[in-house]
């Protein structure tokens, strides 16, 4: 998801944390641990199986496309990654096809989301190999071979990839990275919209601020948390521009996740008084969780679902037929 990177918290926010016992919860790749590998796309069929009254889900984008988990605790040597439908639970991907096969007959799932996958490698592809080259060539390919019934689309967090470092953030990096948000994901739509055709929903989502999480990292964390939601904002805003001029659905994710909720508004997490925005993402995400697992960028269980639930509600209703 957005803004990439998990950083060490303070011992005093690491044991807020690990007392609030997160059950496991926004994300793109960064320096979560990821890996490199490759995709591994995953395709799932419905009680329709492949006949001709056959459809895909097609979801696209970065490690929350792809349902990235940090390694549950006892399970062994840490995997380079979890895919979503795999342990610990599931990404937003499969929960929105769960909800959506029970209205679309045959309805089957292709998950092209590759972790750490920014603007540029989607279409230059380099980040996680696809036959086709890249993740957009891919699904270009895909869509033309396949009757799609919808899209989900998230991408962009990793262009702002370590724009936010645990004393600032560096304006040159944001200015960069929202330059390439506005020069490539119209790019990415276009060609998603040229391979599908008019009648084909594409439904794109913006992100979480997981560095809201900062507030509870000693004394410099309040204000690098209120200066990351104001980044958070100007990614979100510039994703949500180029959606409405290009004619896609809104997951408006960012909102969903009460991240421009004001800080005056507070409530009780782990026994502390803290701002109901950071209580949120220490409740979906796994950035407030204790070591060996978090902080972590990535949605937990409730998260995905929470993400999931924003982009049904964006799914036209003329796909559920």
């Amino acid at each position: 998801m957005v803004i990439a990177a998990a950083r060490t918290m303070t011992r005093t926010a690491a044991m807020i944390c690990a007392a609030a016992a997160v059950a496991g919860l926004v994300g793109c790749g960064g320096r979560s641990p990821t890996g490199s590998g490759g995709p591994s796309p995953t395709t799932l069929a419905g009680g329709g199986g492949t006949g001709t009254s056959s459809s895909f889900y097609l979801a696209l984008g970065d490690s929350l496309a792809a349902g990235v988990q940090p390694a549950p605790p006892g399970a062994g040597p840490r995997p380079t990654r979890i895919k979503a439908g795999a342990i610990p639970t599931e990404g937003y991907a499969n929960d929105v096809y769960e909800a959506e096969k029970t209205r679309l007959s045959g309805l089957m799932l292709q998950d092209l989301g590759c972790p750490g996958e920014t603007t540029m490698t989607m279409m230059a592809g380099g980040k996680c190999p696809y036959a086709a080259g890249s993740q957009l060539a891919q699904a270009v390919s895909f869509i033309r071979a396949h009757r799609i019934a919808f899209i989900t689309l998230d991408i962009g967090g990793d262009d702002i990839d370590g724009c936010v470092t645990t004393a600032t953030i560096i304006s040159t990096c944001v200015t960069n990275g929202v330059d390439a948000i506005k020069a490539n994901v119209p790019k990415i739509l276009s060609a998603l919209r040229t391979a599908a055709g008019p009648s084909v929903q594409i439904v794109a989502m913006t992100y979480y601020d997981p560095y809201l999480a900062d507030f509870l990292s000693g004394a410099d964390g309040p204000a690098l948390a209120v200066a990351s939601v104001e980044l958070t904002r100007q990614v979100n805003d510039t994703l949500i521009s180029i959606f409405r001029a290009t004619n896609v659905g809104i997951g408006d994710v960012g909102t969903a996740f009460g991240t421009y909720t004001p800080f005056t508004r507070t409530t009780t997490y782990a026994g502390h008084t803290v701002p109901v925005a950071v209580a949120n993402i220490c409740d979906w995400t796994w950035m407030c969780a204790g070591a060996p697992i978090g902080p972590n960028v990535h949605a937990n269980t409730s998260g995905y679902q929470k993400i999931a639930s924003v982009l049904e509600s964006s799914i036209a209703t003329d796909v559920r037929r």
